[in-house]
């Protein structure tokens, strides 16, 4: 085999230990127990789990916008918990990408002007922003719209231009949060497409998603229950349909 054949070997990006979350003080409600998870370089990855299993604890853990109640989380082998939220919220400004269901988008900016607001801290000039803005936007299929404004865009469209306000800053991680819960098939498809162009082995893309077709679609899903992850699996380790498995626990072939 050719040396050009061997994968580049992949590293940890997030590291999980021992994290455990407990919200409540006179009745203790635990939200996750004692989660191990390492995120890599390459990964290309579902969060699957019904309801009440700890996916949003989890996403908010992974995203710097929470803290552990005891365990630790580490960021490019960076102790997370130790920082203030100063220095949490620049990693997440520098390190993370986050997409969410319902968009988030500013209405009164353009395509163009809600992909460069994530790059208004970094020391760049207004055509500077505007060059490596409109470069997302043309990642994402949207450069010929990027004057039109959220309420001009389709929701496939302003999905999109999420992604690209996303992964404008060239993120370690892209965290997306049901992205395609509020889009029809045809456009909820073309936002995996996207991501799937999306990965590489230097980025981890990390979808939290009740729809088994979409984690179907990712090479490794990991699998939540009461705040403990009960599978981690990549796509060659998996022995059946995720839909088939989820018949045979009684739950359906939905996550809701």
């Amino acid at each position: 085999m050719s040396a050009s054949a061997v994968a580049a070997p992949s590293f940890s990006l997030f590291e999980l230990g021992g994290v455990s979350r407990v919200y409540g003080e006179e009745v203790e409600v635990w939200a996750l127990r004692q989660v191990a998870l390492d995120i890599r370089a390459g990964d290309f990855m579902a969060i699957i789990g019904p309801s009440g299993s700890g996916k949003s604890t989890l996403l908010g853990l992974l995203g710097c916008l929470d803290l552990p109640s005891a365990g630790s989380i580490k960021v490019a082998g960076r102790e997370v918990t130790d920082l203030d939220d100063a220095e949490r919220s620049k990693i997440r400004g520098d390190a993370i990408g986050f997409v969410f269901q319902q968009f988030h988008l500013i209405p009164h900016l353009t395509a163009l002007g809600n992909v460069s607001t994530a790059l208004l801290y970094r020391n760049l000039s207004k055509s500077d922003r505007r060059e490596i803005a409109m470069n997302a936007l043309e990642l994402v299929g949207l450069a010929e719209r990027h004057d039109h404004r959220p309420v001009q865009l389709s929701g496939g469209e302003q999905q999109r231009v999420a992604i690209a306000r996303a992964i404008v800053t060239d993120p370690k991680m892209v965290l997306a949060d049901e992205p395609t819960g509020a889009l029809d098939t045809k456009n909820a498809s073309m936002v995996l497409e996207i991501f799937e162009q999306l990965r590489s082995d230097s980025r981890a893309i990390v979808v939290v998603t009740h729809d088994l077709q979409i984690a179907e679609r990712m090479d490794r899903v990991v699998s939540m229950r009461d705040g403990e992850i009960i599978a981690d699996e990549h796509r060659h380790e998996r022995s059946s349909a995720l839909a088939d498995r989820f018949w045979e626990a009684g739950r359906g072939t939905t996550l809701e």
